[in-house]
């Protein structure tokens, strides 16, 4: 699935140089792994719309990660995920509010997962459905920086996982997305990695 640049303006990026590894972690020396040339930090970014299409068609985003846009009439069960989930069924959980948070770390990152898996652990209740928070974590080889968040219409693209600039993305966007009803939202969802989300 293609996907162009990002349209939105950024704020409150972060320097684009990295730092060293995180506990054998492969992790960043010096530039940070961005082969896009967009900036980091947290953006903006037209809504582009939420059709549903047959599960499993090639679609597009104008954002990378993508942030809104046509995705498949199922969503991602909010939760963590060891391979990659198809876009389409991602950007339908954005739909219904949720973050999800994203890495590409071809030599590995495990201590970073570890980190990023600790803090969704630690979230509080979603108050409206009386349920862990609507998040999924998951790599992506697909993504231009090392890790991402996105939620309806904002992504945050970082050189390493900031526990701090990620709770902040999560606090400003979370529970957000255009589809509001809690019998909808508050569904878990569906999680097809066990026999492959699309044949």
């Amino acid at each position: 699935m293609g996907r162009g640049g990002t349209n939105g303006t950024g704020t409150g990026g972060i320097a684009g140089t990295g730092t060293g590894g995180n506990g054998g972690d492969g992790g960043v020396s010096g530039v940070c792994p961005d082969g896009s040339g967009l900036a980091l930090g947290v953006a903006s970014h037209a809504d582009q719309g939420a059709m549903h299409m047959v599960a499993c068609v090639p679609v597009s985003y104008t954002t990378n990660p993508p942030s809104s846009g046509s995705h498949y009439p199922s969503w991602a069960a909010f939760k963590t995920y060891a391979a990659p989930v198809p876009w389409g069924f991602l950007v339908h959980s954005l739909e219904h509010g949720a973050v999800v948070v994203v890495y590409n770390c071809p030599s590995g990152c495990p201590h970073e997962v570890a980190t990023a898996q600790a803090w969704i652990d630690a979230l509080p209740t979603d108050a409206n459905c009386g349920a862990r928070p609507r998040v999924v974590l998951a790599p992506d080889p697909s993504l231009d920086v090392r890790w991402a968040a996105t939620a309806w219409t904002w992504t945050l693209r970082a050189c390493i996982f900031d526990q701090a600039m990620f709770q902040q993305f999560f606090e400003d966007h979370y529970g957000r997305g255009p589809e509001g009803l809690p019998e909808v939202v508050c569904n878990s969802g569906s999680d097809q990695s066990a026999t492959g989300w699309c044949p």
